[in-house]
């Protein structure tokens, strides 16, 4: 019974609280990280931003008159994932930024509006002490590209496509036959059917890339459930 009391005690008295200098300090450390975020959410959306406009030009340019040219749609599919890419290196160093701050939300400042004391009993400190000694991203380029594409690039992307087919179907007059279509679509020297095929395979790509990243991410949250982690 006293070896018990004793361990409890020791217990205790080996749990570490923050004085008021350190709880200052942390403040002014989450300051920092949430501006950083932000800073880097910002960024975030000026590329999204620049997908939307080009993509805005090319539906102008296309559907000007019926017999403009869905050339430009085309092209802007391409440079739509230019954008996802520098995106999804940005995301990676939002990312960092986003952890950080959200782990002293749920770990440091949670704890202290409850009334339960801040504490490092959970390891929360050491993971983040770890994380500013030893930085790097919390999250693969590949499930980042995933994550802007199920996201925001998904829906440009689809407006894409389609624009593109509806363009075909359309203009300069109404398809009757689906070999109109197949003739509308083919682009100086290229074929029709090779012009068509390579929209599938892109855009079958693409889907096939989210769903397989979102099973990826999936597998990687049900494996960091059960234990704290960043990213």
């Amino acid at each position: 019974m006293e070896s018990r009391q004793e361990s409890q005690e020791t217990k205790v008295s080996s749990t570490k609280y923050f004085d008021s200098a350190e709880i200052g300090a942390i403040a002014h450390l989450y300051r920092g990280e949430v501006h950083r975020s932000t800073v880097w959410r910002s960024r975030l959306d000026n590329t999204t931003n620049w997908a939307v406009v080009t993509t805005g030009i090319a539906l102008s340019l296309t559907f000007a008159g019926p017999e403009a040219s869905p050339l430009p749609l085309v092209l802007v599919g391409i440079l739509v994932l230019v954008f996802l890419m520098f995106e999804a290196r940005r995301y990676r160093y939002f990312n960092v930024w986003r952890a950080r701050a959200r782990l002293l939300e749920t770990d440091f400042y949670a704890p202290m509006l409850s009334g339960r004391g801040v504490t490092v009993e959970s390891g929360w400190s050491d993971l983040l002490a770890r994380d500013y000694i030893s930085p790097e991203h919390h999250i693969s380029f590949v499930r980042a590209i995933g994550r802007r594409l199920r996201r925001n690039y998904a829906w440009i992307l689809s407006i894409q496509l389609l624009s593109y087919y509806s363009k075909i179907a359309i203009h300069p007059t109404p398809i009757t036959e689906p070999a109109q279509a197949i003739a509308r679509a083919a682009i100086g020297p290229i074929q029709g059917e090779i012009v068509i095929l390579a929209g599938v395979l892109f855009h079958g790509g693409w889907i096939a890339f989210a769903i397989a990243t979102w099973i990826i991410e999936l597998r990687v949250r049900r494996r960091r459930g059960t234990r704290v982690a960043m990213g």
